[in-house]
């Protein structure tokens, strides 16, 4: 799942015009000559690095949106998998791209947003790993759509698929970008849903602990925002979820504490759609239903949880809140009773104030009188 709000769709279509276009500004005779070689001179790595810096220099002093693209494209149909050549091109444009980010910085506030803006996709294109501390140090931007596009490049699919691995620098990297990541949900700006929407995806696909750590504390973060009546946008959770769920399937000894909070986080959206059917819109409602129907068919309905049953869906078809609250009793139990999932999962829930082992778990606070939305 893929969360774009409008901002960044409209964002996209006017930097990124459909189609692709050739830039009319660059030469790329000399260029498209040395990609066809099977063996490079000096000579040839020259041509390289002098395209590079000429076409990023264009990005830098491009104005005009249409343009910009054309010198995008031009950019990257012009990489080869050939090594001496692409190891050039890789040294050149983060030689360049890292130039002309520093050069942006004495921009007027508008024009640097635009140019920061468009390496980021760039880099974000180029799917390249030594190009991932650009990104990194632009996490802490205080512009919303920076931060996202910076964890857009180092959560791309493409770069991880090169950095999945268990060996060396590539590890190394990766378990660098995880702990940015790390820093950045803890930071006083917390990512917008949007943003840990990129990042549950990247902690799914890892192979290395430290992705099922970055997927707990993006789901401690949900569960606090249900507890406080803040989440605003709910389809996200379906994501998280999913996630947490192929955790605990995939491994024979799952991680409990995996398991603790999808079970947390479940209860919790399910409690949100019970308490809040007097106070929560239409829109909230519906992404709350699609969240439990969707657990419940991908994750819950399926071997080793509970095995094939609907009974949220018809609860939540039938617009039945007294079956749905028969369901989430089976499911969850009370202090008293373990639930049917949770004897399944074999987990509980921490212990109480007299330190004993919580049956159940947490119960979601009562909406305050006003809720935000």
């Amino acid at each position: 799942m893929k969360i774009k709000r409008v901002i960044f769709v409209i964002l996209i279509a006017l930097l990124t015009p459909a189609g692709v276009l050739l830039s009319q500004s660059i030469d790329t005779y000399e260029i498209e000559k040395v990609r066809n070689k099977e063996v490079l001179d000096s000579k040839d790595l020259q041509i390289i690095d002098n395209f590079l810096a000429q076409a990023i220099q264009e990005l830098l002093k491009t104005r005009d949106f249409t343009s910009i693209a054309r010198t995008r494209t031009t950019i990257l149909s012009n990489q080869s998998t050939q090594a001496q050549y692409a190891k050039q091109f890789s040294q050149s444009a983060y030689k360049y791209i890292s130039l002309n980010l520093q050069q942006a910085e004495t921009l007027p506030q508008e024009r640097q947003f635009k140019v920061v803006l468009n390496f980021l996709i760039l880099v974000d294109a180029l799917k390249d790993p030594r190009l991932a501390d650009l990104a990194i140090a632009k996490l802490k931007d205080d512009n919303k759509v920076i931060r996202y596009w910076a964890v857009r490049c180092i959560t791309n699919p493409g770069l991880i698929s090169k950095l999945n691995t268990s060996e060396g620098a590539n590890l190394r990297l990766l378990q660098r970008i995880t702990g940015q990541l790390k820093q950045l949900i803890d930071s006083n700006t917390p990512p917008a849903d949007e943003t840990l929407a990129l990042i549950t995806e990247f902690a799914a696909e890892l192979s290395i602990p430290e992705g099922e750590d970055l997927l707990i504390q993006i789901t401690d973060v949900r569960i606090k925002q249900y507890a406080d009546w803040k989440v605003e946008y709910e389809l996200l959770d379906s994501a998280v979820l999913k996630s947490l769920a192929n955790k605990i399937t995939s491994t024979e000894s799952a991680n409990p504490e995996i398991a603790r909070r999808f079970a947390q986080l479940y209860s919790y959206a399910m409690q949100r759609y019970i308490k809040g059917q007097n106070l929560l819109s239409d829109k909230n409602k519906q992404y709350l239903a699609s969240v439990l129907v969707e657990t419940e068919d991908k994750c819950i309905s399926k071997p080793p949880m509970r095995g094939t049953q609907s009974n949220i869906k018809k609860a939540v078809e039938q617009s039945s809140i007294s079956m749905l609250q028969q369901e989430y009793d089976r499911l969850f139990g009370n202090q008293t009773k373990a639930g049917e999932l949770t004897l399944k999962l074999n987990i509980d829930y921490g212990t109480d104030a007299s330190g004993r082992k919580r049956m159940a778990p947490q119960l979601l606070p009562d909406p305050p009188e006003t809720t935000p939305q």
